[in-house]
């Protein structure tokens, strides 16, 4: 029987509502079920324990677990292409950080980061912090690109691997300050001892790990690498104060896979804010030396591909290689 036009167009314009209302009613029940954050660094990483906050925070909002799966290796690849890979269903999410920028350029990827992710909300962002070891004859920036000018070639820039975040840092740096530091990559947490036996004379680390070793005395700090000076160390100057234009730092956020329903990605959003707005979840940032980042998915993905275009260029500039 065939249906008067009037009619099918009457009956199609309803399936079209139904399934808007469905897919609204489904994005407001959601989660039902456990929802799995993957982060790409292992257990006890900083961006493992971001994770286990927003997790938390998140719990408490929806009242459904937010499972954290650490899955590291290949500098976060892993986890980046198995939240790729996933059903576009909001319950497999991922942490993304800096290094999923870098890893853009510095890696053959079976995936495009930027094309197949959608980003949901931003997190956190914490400097770096340009530390030397006491030997270095410098007390600020400019000392320091003076001695470095004078000496090419001579200074040891630590990283913590070849491609690594610390290491393009330190590359941005040379490329600004129009030095040449001879770059020196070591195997994660051997970075330190390094440092501390003088072996590295300069390193761009994180500021979580670094920030003991600065209040002791056993490194120096010369600037933190983000815009603004830090909370946790007010009297270092940002290096952007002797570099105008330098920035660096590290940030975190959630992404899910591509064609993930927007309904899910805006419910997630307005939580992770409201979490973000927190004076507790603050604090806890705080202790990381972290600030929160708060913003839209649109937001998110800006920052996304400026970062990733920024990288991009320090990477084909350097010429790092993959190691």
């Amino acid at each position: 029987m065939k249906l008067p036009r009037r009619n099918f167009l009457h009956l199609a314009a309803g399936a079209a509502a139904l399934s808007a209302l469905s897919r609204i009613a489904w994005a407001q029940a959601y989660p039902t079920r456990p929802v799995r954050l993957l982060e790409g660094f292992g257990a006890g990483s900083a961006p493992d324990i971001v994770a286990r906050l927003i997790g938390q925070a998140l719990l408490e909002r929806f009242g459904q677990s937010f499972v954290i799966e650490n899955r590291a290796g290949a500098s976060s690849n892993i986890a980046a292409e198995a939240v790729v890979r996933a059903a576009p269903d909001g319950y497999t999410l991922l942490l993304i950080t800096t290094a999923n920028a870098v890893n853009a350029t510095m890696f053959k990827l079976n995936f495009n980061f930027i094309r197949d992710i959608a980003p949901v909300a931003s997190i956190s962002r914490v400097p770096f912090v340009m530390e030397v070891h006491p030997s270095v004859p410098a007390n600020t920036v400019a000392e320091f690109i003076a001695y470095a000018k004078a000496n090419p070639g001579k200074i040891n820039m630590a990283s913590a691997g070849t491609g690594n975040t610390t290491h393009v840092c330190g590359e941005l740096f040379k490329m600004m300050a129009s030095v040449d530091l001879f770059h020196v990559p070591y195997r994660g947490a051997q970075v330190f001892p390094a440092l501390l036996a003088g072996e590295a004379q300069v390193y761009f680390g994180p500021l979580l790990s670094s920030i003991g070793y600065v209040r002791a005395g056993n490194l120096r700090a010369l600037a933190v690498t983000t815009t603004t000076r830090s909370p946790v160390l007010p009297d270092i100057p940002a290096l952007s104060e002797t570099l105008p234009g330098y920035e660096a730092s590290g940030w975190q956020g959630i992404a899910a896979p591509k064609n993930t329903p927007a309904e899910i990605i805006k419910t997630l959003n307005t939580q992770v804010n409201a979490s973000l707005a927190d004076a507790n979840f603050q604090a806890r940032l705080a202790n990381l030396g972290a600030t929160v980042l708060p913003g839209s998915p649109a937001d998110f993905a800006k920052l996304i591909a400026d970062e990733t275009m920024k990288w991009g260029k320090v990477i084909l500039a350097a010429n790092i290689k993959a190691e």
